[in-house]
């Protein structure tokens, strides 16, 4: 069996670590809106709003909303990363209220990918 690199193993623990925390949490998905400083300034807390204002309406909380800092793609801002089990991640860039409404109905509680909207599938690092 070919070794691993250390990059892979990294990959394979956050992997399976969002697996875990997802599927044994009360949460179906998980939103990361990143909030670094280039993502405030270009309206991260407006993204915040919305994203908020949209799970406030289910009538189950099962859709968890974080933050982190920069995501490296200050350009892209302000983004977010959409997190469903079993699927790959969605970093969604260039977003507004309207968009996140629509990536709230198409893809977290429809399970299709926004794909005008989406700036990368899957992990930063290949998979």
């Amino acid at each position: 069996m070919a070794q691993l690199t250390l990059d892979e193993l990294r990959k394979k623990r956050k992997e399976a670590q969002k697996e875990i925390y997802l599927r044994e949490g009360k949460y179906k998905s998980k939103i990361i809106v990143h909030m670094g400083t280039c993502g405030i300034a270009a309206g991260a807390r407006e993204i915040v709003s919305a994203f908020l204002g949209e799970i406030e309406i289910l009538p189950e909380k099962d859709v968890m909303l974080t933050t982190s800092g920069c995501a490296g793609l200050c350009s892209m801002e302000p983004m977010a990363t959409v997190e469903l089990l079993n699927l790959p991640s969605v970093k969604y860039g260039h977003l507004t209220p309207d968009k996140v409404r629509r990536v709230f109905k198409e893809h977290i509680l429809g399970g299709n990918i926004v794909t005008e909207y989406a700036i990368g599938i899957g992990s930063e690092k290949g998979g």
